[in-house]
């Protein structure tokens, strides 16, 4: 099935402006399938804040989407005014969620599409606009693919891995990064059987991960998250494999928080440990992940888990949304473009040089 995480609806047949965007609400898996459609780039905004549309590639195409719903119906005078205006709706969106580095990539890569061609007429530059932002989902979507493709390759011998989260097919445009391997190993024939973290306090293992592979038929065990350490002595865990939302210079990654419990863990009985995430979530500029910013999420999230208290009132909370897992516990991190092994700094720069010439040629 490799569902369709979100995509740019036109209103008509006669070009792809004006139009609106189609988002799996995430929140409400995995009882109900339902879709949020919007052309109003501040319920985009409230979708990346409020996890109805999560996932750092995800995030990276919506904000894609939102820039373009932001200026589409806006009557400006000339292509300078409305890249003005793509600013504008960049510089809001930029504010919803600050781990994952995609929705920055993707905001940037916007803004300076429009400032190249802000000499078009209104008309042909709001086209153009829509036109990159369907892009990004087609090449996040093939990236995706290609990232299977590479990782699957590390899995030869395995029976059964581990993941964290939710970095499937809901988390990217289509087919994920940490997931990918699994739907190709999956397409060959192979029963590779994965274990799935419930990944507290949110559940996006058991509401998402869970469903998204019971859909494509995929063997899936639901596990707490304290149980990992015992799967692993068990012997029932040939690797892990994890998405990122960021990834430092030096391979520090960051990725949803309890990640680096299952790095420490994997270690300590001597399993590979994968991240597998598009160059657009590497950043070159933070040279370590101590540099990366955390985002903190609502106490509320812990104490009142899914709308049932479950806490005292009043009792002091931390609840940071992502982690960061050091390089020296990272086996390999797996792109587009290939496998990066340590060194980090010399690997990673080389595929995100791949990665700039592939844009260049686009």
């Amino acid at each position: 099935m490799h569902l369709k995480t979100l995509e740019w609806i036109p209103d008509s047949e006669s070009g792809l402006v004006p139009g609106r965007i189609r988002m799996i609400d995430q929140t409400r898996l995995p009882t109900e399938l339902a879709f949020i459609e919007t052309s109003d780039v501040r319920e985009v905004w409230t979708a990346i804040k409020t996890l109805q549309v999560r996932g750092a590639p995800a995030i990276g195409v919506a904000a894609a989407m939102g820039m373009v719903a932001a200026i589409q119906d806006v009557e400006a005078e000339d292509g300078h005014d409305l890249t003005l205006e793509i600013r504008k709706a960049g510089a809001y969106l930029r504010t919803s969620r600050p781990t994952a580095v995609n929705l920055f990539w993707a905001v940037d890569r916007m803004m300076s599409r429009a400032e190249q061609h802000a000499d078009m007429a209104v008309a042909d530059l709001k086209d153009m606009l829509a036109r990159e932002a369907v892009t990004i989902g087609e090449e996040d979507a093939a990236m995706c693919r290609a990232i299977g493709m590479h990782g699957v390759s590390l899995l030869q011998d395995a029976a059964s891995v581990l993941t964290h989260c939710n970095a499937g097919s809901l988390a990217t445009a289509r087919f994920g990064t940490a997931l990918a391997p699994v739907y190709m190993a999956h397409e060959q024939g192979r029963d590779l059987h994965v274990f799935v973290d419930e990944t507290r306090p949110l559940l996006q293992g058991a509401r998402l991960t869970a469903w998204e592979l019971m859909q494509e038929g995929v063997p899936t065990t639901l596990i707490c998250d304290h149980t990992a350490g015992q799967v692993m002595r068990e012997g029932n865990v040939d690797a892990v494999l994890v998405g990122a939302d960021r990834i430092a210079g030096n391979g520090d990654s960051a990725n949803k928080i309890g990640t680096y419990s299952l790095a420490v863990l994997a270690r300590a009985h001597d399993i590979p440990f994968y991240v597998l995430a598009p160059t657009s979530t590497f950043d070159l500029a933070t040279s370590t992940g101590g540099q990366i910013p955390i985002e903190q999420r609502d106490a509320s999230e812990v104490t009142h888990g899914l709308g049932r208290q479950t806490a005292p009132e009043g009792v002091d909370v931390y609840a940071p949304a992502f982690d960061v897992t050091p390089a020296r516990l990272i086996t390999a991190i797996v792109c587009q473009h290939g496998i990066a092994r340590p060194p980090y700094e010399e690997s990673l720069k080389k595929y995100a040089a791949l990665a700039s010439l592939s844009e260049e040629r686009v």
